[in-house]
């Protein structure tokens, strides 16, 4: 009636002002008339119906679930009591309803007075993306161009990992890796990095980056799992869709809306490594005088602690000059200090049997917290304009967001992050399926977080420098151990291979390599060690700094205290980033008599960096303030010609301050010959804008100064070829070359792919990509270095890691396949397959590592609402069982951090049961449940087994 009210209003004005030349009683009579004919024809026309929608199991109301006239845009929702009533043109129609994790149902309406309650069958059953009966991605999404990996509610409760972002591990495409307890990163397709830049993590479209390390450090600035909806996984390029920054993929966090999820939720969970963990949430929606709501808000809290897992592996590092039985030392992969130095390589120097020594390093476990903690805080407050347009009303938003905790991050180095908190406000006004407009700002500050290998370094340089360090050691070695092996008959003597030099190497590389010889080497080296090590006036000296000792927590406490340019390791940043965007849709542009569809996008984005690391990171020295803005622009449509065929195409152009205007196309095919399959072919593209590191870095390790690229390095001198003109002292081989200016790195990507459902019971999704990269964005080794004329040793020698692009083209190729078996009512089997392979071989040094296993797979068999004979209380059970299975590969990392993954497989279970009459589910599960260690990223710990119990309660407000 509302409708009608209104439509009468505006035809009544217009009618009026048309029949001005008439006269009163003819303009009042034709108007009465008129508008009864219009009511007459409405209301002929025109049906109200009602009904409700419920849950088949156990007659639960459903809120939010959807009603929708079929082929039309017409629809509704449910109520918090799940009844629904909507106004159709006319009868017979039919009516599409459904709701998420519920299989969806069709019904024809032939009389208004027609019984419409529906019971939608919870019978869906998996955690993956798709079931055969209970569908749980919409029609959009089955027909959706790119590779979508979806984790729902649903999903997420039947989760054999410990958390539901430990979930995602188990979806195809996806590649999880734990750098740490509180630390996980998620990639696909390749090209994996315990620094994520090239995948775009957003919660409710809000980027959830760190703004001075320009990627998401997994969940720690992120959503309660109990206030987590669905997560999206968007396989593959995507900047036409997503922005810069959408390389690889998208992780789309969507959250519980406070107006349909109401009520309280309550969580907590305990688990081995001493993990606590809990959350709560409340969320409330209030009505206006006329019984609408138009005011809802939520509150979340969620807090964690844990023993994280200890990096310890001791082997010496990937492809390292001395191995693990060098009687010098060797370079072990969690020990910092210990690496190989020029200066300390003897082999052709003049001192028999020293060889290469490596000085004694700090362990990791002795310079990180591993305390792994993490706190988060977050409140919205959501507000209709238009109360009785319910879901269609248009919304402001206004949502804060704060997170804190300690962890340990793993990039070039590995990193203490402790106290670290962000800041994240935004205020948004959106129409489902219109518009929005959408801004906010994140804050972040690093609090007491520092780097424990240049902690190492600081602490070895305040004993004694590497210059100083080395003068005991060799003193002692020529003066107390070389004559312990010299002075032996069977020592091969210079004097005994006169013009012979390559037989006098040889004979003494067997003397050395005899077994009494080594031993007398390893005594001597550590004898020197230990003396090197114990301060000397003489050679301005003092003892190393023993861990555990109040003289090394002292230097320890002062060091990670300072910033860099004050001689310590602290990080200082309090970097923000400000983002404002806005987008306008159409759904129909087309007549409603026509039988095909376009629907049009358009929008717009800005985007303001404002770094502040006083130096510590960054170029920001000297009250420099560094500033970056990036804006983009995109639009696209997709046409749907008679439901079968749909055909889009997009464009986005992006601009980055200190770079060019960039475009990334897209486009696809996709044809529907039924409701259960549907072929896909796609054509997509993404670019990445250099990182603030990678323009404005400025960071002195000691041993080199990794640095930014914005205006390109001359004359630089290769570190292999420095080596070789310093041990001949011959400058003519030395190799110079220029690293030009950064630039933007780029792909592209043809996909093609089907989903379809077989016999009913058997869904299944196959994908196949192959990608073609350029412009990867890495670093080059080179030094600065000036030499003395006369005798042709260098004066000076500065070393840098200088941010640089790879000159080649790089292919990659994949394919992947899902399934899900549907069986016996109550339980489904499913599996997925994923390839993925660096098709060209180059030597350019800045391609960044593959980093992905070639086949992996997971395979696992759920059941959900099993019934149970334990009476009323427990009326039924869940279970999940998963295997995965991930092929051995090369993790290349920095030099440190570089090595092999052998092969794994780790088997993840969990049994959940509810109580009904007190709203909580229980949860015993393990990750890893067989504690088979594994090495997830080369760098890292071993990653055992998590056993834990949960209990979840959910009390829903009506």
């Amino acid at each position: 009636m509302s409708l009608i009210r209104r439509n009468y209003g505006i035809f009544s004005s217009i009618l009026l002002r048309s029949l001005s030349p008439y006269t009163t009683y003819m303009r009042r009579t034709i108007c009465f008339l008129a508008v009864c004919l219009l009511l007459c024809g409405r209301l002929a026309a025109q049906v109200t119906l009602e009904g409700s929608i419920l849950d088949a199991n156990n007659g639960d109301p459903l809120i939010g679930a959807s009603v929708l006239v079929k082929n039309t845009t017409t629809g509704t929702v449910t109520d918090l009591d799940g009844n629904w009533e909507l106004t159709v043109s006319g009868l017979p129609a039919i009516l599409q309803f459904s709701y998420l994790g519920y299989a969806p149902t069709e019904v024809e309406v032939t009389d208004a007075d027609q019984e419409l309650t529906i019971r939608l069958g919870d019978d869906a059953v998996t955690t993956e993306v798709v079931e055969v009966r209970g569908r749980r991605i919409s029609e959009k999404q089955q027909q959706a161009a790119l590779t979508v990996e979806t984790l729902d509610a649903i999903a997420i409760k039947e989760t054999a990992a410990a958390n539901f972002y430990d979930g995602l591990g188990s979806l195809k495409d996806v590649d999880l890796t734990a750098a740490s307890l509180g630390f996980k990163i998620v990639n696909t397709r390749g090209f994996n990095s315990t620094n994520p830049v090239r995948s775009l993590q957003i919660i409710d479209g809000v980027d959830n980056q760190s703004p001075g390390l320009n990627f998401s450090l997994g969940n720690f600035l992120g959503a309660s799992e109990l206030d987590v909806n669905r997560v999206n996984l968007v396989v593959g390029a995507s900047s036409a869709f997503y922005g810069p920054n959408a390389f690889n993929g998208v992780i789309a966090i969507e959250t519980k809306d406070p107006f349909l999820q109401q009520g309280l939720s309550a969580q907590i969970k305990v688990a081995e490594r001493n993990l606590i963990e809990g959350g709560v949430r409340w969320a409330q929606a209030i009505n206006n005088e006329e019984g609408q709501p138009w005011f809802a808000y939520k509150l979340n809290l969620f807090g964690f602690r844990a023993d994280d897992w200890v990096a310890d592996n001791y082997d010496a590092v990937y492809d390292s000059p001395a191995s693990a039985d060098n009687p010098g030392g060797y370079d072990a992969v969690n020990v910092y200090g210990d690496e190989y130095a020029s200066a300390l390589d003897f082999q052709r120097s003049s001192i028999p049997g020293i060889g290469i020594v490596h000085r004694r390093g700090y362990k990791e476990i002795d310079l990180v917290d591993y305390d792994s903690e993490n706190l988060k805080a977050g409140a919205a407050f959501h507000f209709r304009l238009n109360p009785r347009k319910t879901l269609e009303s248009s919304e402001l938003i206004l949502a804060s967001n704060y997170s804190t905790g300690t962890t340990v991050y793993q990039g070039d180095n590995r990193f203490s992050l402790r106290g670290i908190q962000f800041f994240q406000h935004r205020i948004e006004l959106r129409n489902r399926d219109d518009f929005f407009i959408r801004a906010y700002v994140t804050h972040e500050d690093a609090g007491e977080s520092y780097d424990p290998y240049f902690t190492a370094l600081r602490l070895q340089n305040r004993a004694a420098p590497l210059e100083q360090w080395q003068s005991p050691y060799i003193n002692y070695w020529q003066g107390s151990v070389q004559s312990r092996f010299t002075g032996r008959d069977d020592y091969p003597r210079s004097i005994d291979y006169i013009g012979d030099p390559d037989g006098l190497r040889s004979a003494r590389n067997q003397f050395f390599s005899q077994e009494e010889i080594q031993q007398i080497l390893v005594e001597g080296h550590d004898e020197a060690q230990a003396f090197a090590n114990t301060g000397d006036p003489f050679f301005n000296t003092q003892d190393f700094y023993e861990p555990g000792s109040e003289r090394f927590e002292q230097a320890f406490d002062d060091i990670t205290g300072r910033l860099p340019t004050d001689g310590g390791t602290r990080f200082f940043d309090k970097s923000a980033l400000y983002h404002a965007h806005g987008e306008k849709q159409w759904q129909s542009v087309l007549p409603e008599s026509s039988q095909n569809e376009l629907s049009l996008t358009v929008g717009a984005n800005g985007r303001r960096y404002t770094p502040n690391s006083r130096g510590s990171i960054l170029l920001d020295t000297m009250g420099r303030k560094i500033t970056n803005w990036e804006v983009g622009a995109y639009g696209g449509g997709t046409f749907t010609l008679n439901s079968r065929y749909r055909l889009s195409a997009s464009l986005r152009a992006d601009k980055n301050e200190n770079f060019d205007l960039l475009f990334s196309p897209a486009a696809s095919a996709v044809y529907t010959p039924n409701e259960r399959t549907t072929f896909r072919l796609s054509f997509s593209s993404a670019i990445r804008n250099p990182t603030l590191a990678d323009q404005y870095l400025f960071y002195n390790v000691g041993r080199a100064i990794l640095i930014g690229n914005l205006g390109g390095f001359n004359d630089l001198v290769t570190i292999e070829s420095l080596r070789e003109a310093i041990n001949a002292q011959n400058l003519d081989l030395l190799e110079r070359f220029d690293v030009a200016p950064i630039r933007p790195e780029r792909v592209r990507t043809l996909e093609t792919g089907v989903r379809t459902t077989l016999f009913e019971k058997l869904y299944v999704d196959a994908t196949y990509y192959y990608s073609f990269y350029n412009d990867f964005i890495g670093f080059n080794l080179g030094a600065d270095a000036s030499f003395d004329p006369t005798t042709n040793l260098p004066s000076r020698i500065q070393a840098y890691r200088v941010s640089a692009n790879a000159t080649d083209q790089v292919t990659t190729q994949g394919f992947s396949i899902g399934s899900n078996l549907y069986f016996a009512n109550y339980f489904v089997l499913n599996g997925n397959y994923s390839f993925n392979r660096l098709n060209t071989a180059s030597d350019d040094p800045i391609i960044p590592a593959f980093n992905t296993p070639e086949h992996k797979y997971n395979i696992g068999v759920s059941g959900r609402n099993v019934p149970l004979k334990l009476g009323a209380a427990v009326e039924d059970f869940g279970f999940n069982v998963t295997y995965k299975w991930i092929d051995g590969f090369l993790f290349e990392g920095s030099p440190q951090f570089t090595g092999f993954i052998e092969s794994y497989g780790m088997l993840d279970a969990q049994v959940n049961v509810e109580i009904k009459p007190i709203h909580t589910i229980i949860k015993i599960g393990a990750s890893n449940l067989l504690d088979n260690r594994v090495f997830q990223v080369y760098g890292g710990p071993r990653i055992g087994r998590l056993a834990y119990i949960s209990a979840t309660y959910n009390w829903q407000k009506r």
